[in-house]
């Protein structure tokens, strides 16, 4: 299995998979379309034609973009396939020359491990004010912020994204 950009017929695929974590409670759901309007932002990882996982980075401004849907199909979670997901949205930042990178997730250990810190939400005010107002657990958002900043950027997933690496065992 690699990591690599999604394609068009795999929007399906990663609805469903998507919105099978958000049907348990575990993320927000994600409606076809959002994901067709945004399909430039994800990552997957397939076995064989089947996307078994997937991460995306969202581009809010110049100086902040968020990962989110970071979904993993759970007979292949604990195989670090997402982190690989994440190193890969973390390095297409450091590309991009990004600062500051943010998730809001029901997850933080997970992100912890990347370098994320946890921060209150009204540090977010793009995010809060373009998107989440349209939410329906808004103003009582019961997500945990993180951040990810430049500094820790040069340094996403040690050696890995230093070297440009994606393909995992």
């Amino acid at each position: 299995m690699k990591v690599e950009k999604a394609k068009l017929a795999d929007v399906p695929q990663i609805h469903k998979l998507a919105n099978h974590f958000a049907e348990k409670g575990e993320m927000l759901p994600r409606a076809l379309s959002d994901i067709y309007e945004n399909l430039r932002d994800f990552f997957v990882a397939r076995d064989g034609e089947k996307v078994v996982a997937c991460a995306a980075l969202h581009i809010y401004w110049s100086d902040l973009a968020e990962l989110r849907t970071v979904s993993v199909s759970e007979e292949i979670q604990n195989q670090r396939v997402g982190a690989h997901l994440v190193q890969a949205c973390l390095r297409e930042a450091m590309e991009l020359d990004i600062p500051t990178v943010f998730c809001l997730t029901y997850k933080p250990i997970f992100f912890e491990r990347f370098g994320f810190r946890r921060v209150d939400k009204l540090e977010l005010p793009r995010k809060v004010w373009a998107e989440c107002y349209r939410c329906p657990k808004f103003p009582n958002c019961d997500e945990v912020a993180l951040i990810y900043q430049r500094e820790n950027l040069t340094r996403a997933g040690d050696k890995e994204v230093e070297n440009g690496r994606n393909t995992f065992r």
